[in-house]
Order: C-alpha cells, then structure tokens, then sequence
C-alpha cells in the first residue's frame, strides 16, 4: 500500500528521485481543515528554480491558472506547453510535473476529494470530465472565480467556508464545461462506461462490492473495466473503490461525533478492528488518530 503521509510544504522535489511521489499538500492527519488551499504558482515554484519534479497527490484535484508567463507541464507522461489564461486540471492521482518560464503569475487552488464528492452529482457528468489531466483555454469568468476564491480564502470572515464551498463548486463546474468544449464533448463508450462505473461506485460503495461485482453490473469483464479506469484516472478499479470507502469514512469521522465502531458497521465491516487496519493501511493514520488530530476526540 502506498504511503501518503509525505507533506508536500517540506519536501524537496529533486528530479533524480528514483519514483514518483506522492504528496498530500496538507499532510494526510491534516488535509480537511479548509475547504480549499490556494496560493500562487510563483510561491512554491520560485523556490525550486521554477520546477516541481513529477508527482501525484493522492486525495486532491489541483486546477493551475497561468495569468503571465508559461513553460510546460507533464501530464501523465505528456508534455504539454502552458500560455497565459491557460488552465491546468490536474485530478486525484494523476502524475504531474511543471517547469515554469522565471517570473510566471498564476494561481494553484486545491480541492479535497471529499469536498468533491460533496458537490458533483453522477447524473450530472461532472466527475467524468474532470477526471482527465489537460490543459485547456481559460475564460475571464474562470480567471474572476479563481480572485474570488483567493480573496475569500485570505480574508477569515464569517461565512467563509459556506462561501468557500460555493465558490469552489462553481470553479469546477467551469473548468469542467471547459475541457468538455475543448474535448468536443465525452460521448466515447470508454468515458460512457466510466460514467456508469462512477454512478454505481456512488450507490453501492457501502455494499462493499468488489470490482467483479461491478463488472457484472455493468456486463463487462474486470480486465476491461480496469482497463477503463485506468484511461480515465490513472487508477484500477479496485484503488478507487478503496478510495471511496475511505472518503466515506473520513468524512464521519470529520464531521460526526459517531464512535470508530459505528462508523465501522455503516461501512459494512463486521469487524471495527479490520476497518481500523484498513483505515490506516490505506491513510498511514488509525481512525482515531486522525480524529483526535483534527477534534482532540479520542471516540
């Protein structure tokens, strides 16, 4: 299993780091304390001489807007070049790297997963079109959204998460209807399918269904509907039915005061100490620790 407690604030991104690394910008015991973290491309970049080596994060969406300058960024393995009002959109897990010209402004907002499963319906398609890295022209309704989102981020005031939330919906709905326009839209069978597998993974993830289970329901073999998954995240199937049930989990223990063993069972482990191993397995934290990190609760 992967380890995700690398924080990205003090890592140091070499480019002759043997594998790619997986960073979580807030420290996986951290990472839901704010709706968002925003700061400049100048910010991070000027201190690795305009360069962020290849990485991924492992649950947060990135969406990267150049206002002056460019470079290029590494896109799952494609090299592509950045223009201003260009926007980056870079999803959980995908690979990604920049070398950015000296001086470039822009802006890097950061989404949480589980703030994303708050505010994409399936039905709507949003997710399948998010799930793709691209880099793709931004608009000036995009550019006003990403000050907003800064200037609420920055400014501390009541209501600040409501508005932050609300904002935030908004930029991902915009920077999805981008790369749908640009992509002349998603109506491949493969992004189909993905979409159904999506759908479902949102209706039966507390079955605890195993990929074969998918499979069936969507009448396709597992290979296939790895194969699948993998186009569209860069992720297997079974990684992202993990994902989701970790979500799931972390979110009742953010915003429930539920004991780890309720949680556990409405998970549909009949064992709390398995989900336990499981939980930390997958987060490099127990559930308790990581509520106790966030609330000081050892429920």
């Amino acid at each position: 299993m992967e380890g995700f407690a690398i924080v990205l604030y003090y890592s140091n991104m070499r480019a002759t780091a043997p594998a790619i690394r997986i960073y979580n910008l807030f420290g996986e015991s951290g990472d839901l304390p704010d709706v968002v973290h925003c700061e400049t491309i100048a910010s991070r970049s000027v201190l690795h001489d305009w360069t962020l080596a290849v990485h991924r994060h492992a649950r947060l969406h990135q969406v990267l807007l150049i206002e002056r300058g460019g470079g290029e960024a590494t896109l799952d393995g494609r090299v592509v070049p950045l223009k201003p009002m260009q926007i980056v959109n870079v999803p959980v897990g995908h690979v990604h790297g920049f070398r950015f010209v000296p001086e470039t402004q822009g802006w890097v907002l950061t989404i949480a997963a589980e703030i994303l499963d708050e505010a994409l319906l399936s039905t709507e398609g949003l997710r399948g079109a998010l799930a793709r890295s691209a880099v793709v022209r931004g608009t000036p309704q995009i550019r006003t959204t990403m000050k907003q989102i800064f200037a609420e981020h920055a400014a501390r005031e009541f209501g600040r998460a409501h508005v932050l939330r609300a904002l935030s919906s908004a930029m991902i709905g915009l920077v999805a209807r981008a790369l749908t326009s640009e992509s002349g839209g998603n109506g491949t069978v493969e992004s189909s399918l993905f979409r159904r597998f999506e759908a479902l993974l949102e209706q039966r993830h507390l079955e605890r269904w195993s990929v074969a289970d998918y499979a069936e329901a969507l009448a396709v073999t597992p290979t296939h509907l790895n194969r699948i998954t993998r186009a569209a995240t860069g992720d297997t199937a079974s990684h992202l039915i993990l994902n989701r049930l970790i979500r799931e989990a972390r979110r009742n223990l953010v915003y429930t005061n539920l004991p780890v063993s309720t949680i556990a069972y409405a998970l549909g482990f009949e064992d709390p100490a398995y989900f336990s191993r499981v939980y930390a397995a997958a987060t490099g934290v127990s559930p308790r620790a990581f509520r106790a990190q966030l609330h000081g609760d050892e429920t």
